[in-house]
This record gives C-alpha cells, structure tokens and sequence, in this order.
C-alpha cells in the first residue's frame, strides 16, 4: 500500500481549510472528530448529523479532509484512524477552527426545528 499524503502544516492554506468544509458532510465529520478525545474509525462514523453514508463516499469525505491537513489518517490493519490536527492548525492559524465549529453551531441552533416553529412564514401576496 501506498503511504497516505498529509501536507505538512506550513502548506496548509485557509482557503484549503474553508474549501475541505464548505461540504456539510465533511463539516460535521470534521466537527465530531475535533469533539472526540482520541482518534475515530471512518466505520464509526458512517451516521453523520442522523444521515447514513456510504463507505466510498466517507472515504472520500475523508481524503479531501486529509489533503486539506485537517486531519491525520493512519492504518491499523484494515481499518484507517483519523484524527484532527486542530492544535497544529490553531498555531499556524490561531482561532479559525474554533471560528469555524462556533459558527456551525450557531447556524445549527437557528435551524433547529424548536427555533423554526417560532417564525412564522409571511403571507406571499398575489398580484393584482
């Protein structure tokens, strides 16, 4: 097997950042590998935000996270463990990530349905 690309931490850009989670699937990835203490299994999270995702695109998900340098993906034996590098990123870049993670997570709380039930929609008004 080939060994696995992590750009080392100097190469890492913002705009890589920004691009690898601008995909909500690699988001909330990213965000629960970030929340977990050690590293995750990609087969431990195939639930992602209560959706199941297939193990090709999970893998996938995972490369552009990888090549991206927010996480560092190791074999043992069959499985790959991934974990974040959210320590070397927060020296190069101090502040993005938990930028990132607290923006998600105000978004989420505005979306949430507890939240939408207390807007109301506004009347759409035909033309007369």
């Amino acid at each position: 097997m080939r060994p696995l690309f992590h750009p080392a931490i100097e190469e890492v850009t913002v705009e890589g950042i920004l691009h690898a989670l601008a995909d909500p699937v690699r988001l909330a990835l990213y965000t629960e590998l970030v929340a977990s203490t050690c590293s995750r299994s990609c087969s431990s999270l195939l639930s992602v935000s209560d959706k199941t995702v297939p193990k090709s695109t999970l893998s996938q998900h995972f490369r552009v996270l990888r090549e991206a340098g927010l996480i560092r993906s190791e074999r043992r034996g069959v499985e790959m463990q991934n974990s974040s590098r959210c320590a070397e990123i927060d020296q190069r870049f101090p502040g993005l990530i938990p930028a990132i993670l607290a923006a998600r997570g105000a978004q989420q709380r505005a979306d949430s349905p507890r939240v939408r039930a207390g807007r109301r929609k506004q009347p759409v008004r035909k033309a007369s």
